[in-house]
């Protein structure tokens, strides 16, 4: 240490030369620190980077992959009833629906019965005229009587040749002719009877009587009308009965629903003219074949009319009571693809639409009855694309109550 003349202190050139080098010696370590810690920083922030573009894409592909998949709404099938009724159109019948013709030709005598008229069996109807068969019947009688005093002549005829024999007055040839002659005036006697017996019956026709207790239905003759029972041309009908105290419907049951025709089963009918009335019928026959051209099966109702309310050629709804055995579902009607195939519907499995074949039974409107191809488990698409096919992924967004539509 070295000092001047003012008496202030000088370090020396050494000495400080130290001092610098020990603070660059502390420095060093701060420097790099704080470079690694901008490295670190740097990065950190490289990474941030990366990964937040990596989640990205990924979220992205997810996206992609999600939107790629078609979101559906699906609805369970609804079980069918146990038991129900099909309701079919049908025409009611007279049980017994007749024209009534003459048998005898002829002018109209008279006739008691107009339209509407109920009739018992064997009421007289009408009265023909017809002269030429009252003659014809007394020329018939008179000839009769002929062939009967003839026959009786010839009767004795032969038991006298018969007894000539005997004594041997008279030959066996001789004989023989006359026992002929008898047999043969008893086959005239026979044929000219049975002449008399046709027009006795030919006569009996001029009154025509009801064949069976009905009501008259036509009226297609007067007084004074020409009766023509002849074979050469078409006769005219006179007038037309028909039996209402019972009354026939034929009705077209659908092949799905035959197994409901069974004989012996009730039906019920209602008709428009009788709102809230119902009538009780019974199926007694039905056609045991299939009509290939309708897919049919026809079916007789009969049904008790005592008070005639029912009319022959009533339009009517028959109800049949359809059997337990018919299992069915519903399900909305706007869940069915129309495709060349047929009917389809398409059901979600495995995360994949699958279509499925069905028969449709009833048709209900907004919802159709299935008969196959459906499970009440199945989860079936609503309004389905028509772009649709087997194994298209699906994602399920939504379920509708059973049986309804969205």
């Amino acid at each position: 240490m070295n000092g001047d003349s003012s008496g202030e202190f000088v370090a020396a050139p050494g000495a400080t030369a130290e001092a610098e080098r020990a603070r660059s010696h502390r420095r060093r370590p701060l420097a790099l620190l704080g470079l690694a810690v901008v490295a670190g920083a740097l990065g950190l922030g490289i990474y941030s980077g990366i990964r937040a573009r990596s989640a990205a894409d990924t979220a992205l592909r997810q996206t992609t992959a999600e939107a790629a998949i078609s979101a559906v709404n699906v609805v369970s099938p609804k079980p069918g009833e146990p038991t129900r009724e099909v309701q079919l159109p049908g025409t009611t019948q007279a049980y017994t629906d007749a024209p009534i013709f003459a048998r005898t030709s002829g002018y109209l005598k008279h006739w008691y019965f107009d339209i509407g008229a109920h009739l018992k069996e064997g009421q007289l109807l009408a009265e023909i005229d017809a002269p030429e068969v009252d003659q014809q019947l007394q020329q018939a009688r008179a000839d009769l009587e002929t062939a009967q005093a003839n026959l009786r002549q010839a009767q004795i005829t032969a038991d006298r040749w018969q007894a000539l024999l005997e004594s041997g007055s008279v030959s066996k040839q001789e004989t023989d002719v006359a026992v002929s002659a008898l047999s043969a005036m008893k086959a005239t006697v026979d044929s000219n009877a049975a002449n008399v017996r046709r027009l006795e019956q030919l006569q009996g026709f001029e009154k025509i009587y009801a064949p069976f207790d009905g009501v008259i239905t036509a009226r297609n003759t007067d007084i004074g009308a020409l009766i023509d029972a002849g074979s050469a041309t078409a006769s005219r009908e006179l007038f037309h009965m028909a039996a209402i105290h019972r009354l026939r419907v034929f009705v077209a049951v659908p092949e799905v629903y035959s197994r409901a025709a069974r004989s012996g089963a009730s039906a019920t009918l209602t008709l428009d003219e009788f709102p809230g009335r119902t009538f009780h019928g019974t199926l007694v026959r039905n056609a045991n074949a299939i009509d290939l051209a309708s897919r049919t099966l026809l079916v007789e109702v009969d049904v008790d009319n005592p008070q005639g309310e029912l009319l022959p050629g009533a339009y009517v709804f028959v109800h049949l009571q359809l059997p337990r055995e018919i299992p069915s579902v519903t399900v909305p009607a706007n869940t069915l693809l129309f495709r060349a195939e047929g009917l389809q519907v398409g059901v979600v499995r495995n995360g994949q639409a699958q279509l499925v074949p069905v028969t449709v039974g009833h048709d209900y409107g907004t919802t159709v009855e299935i008969l196959t191809g459906l499970q009440p488990t199945d989860q079936v698409i609503v309004a389905p694309s028509d772009s649709l096919t087997s194994g298209t992924r699906v994602r399920i967004v939504g379920a509708a109550p059973a049986g309804t539509g969205q």
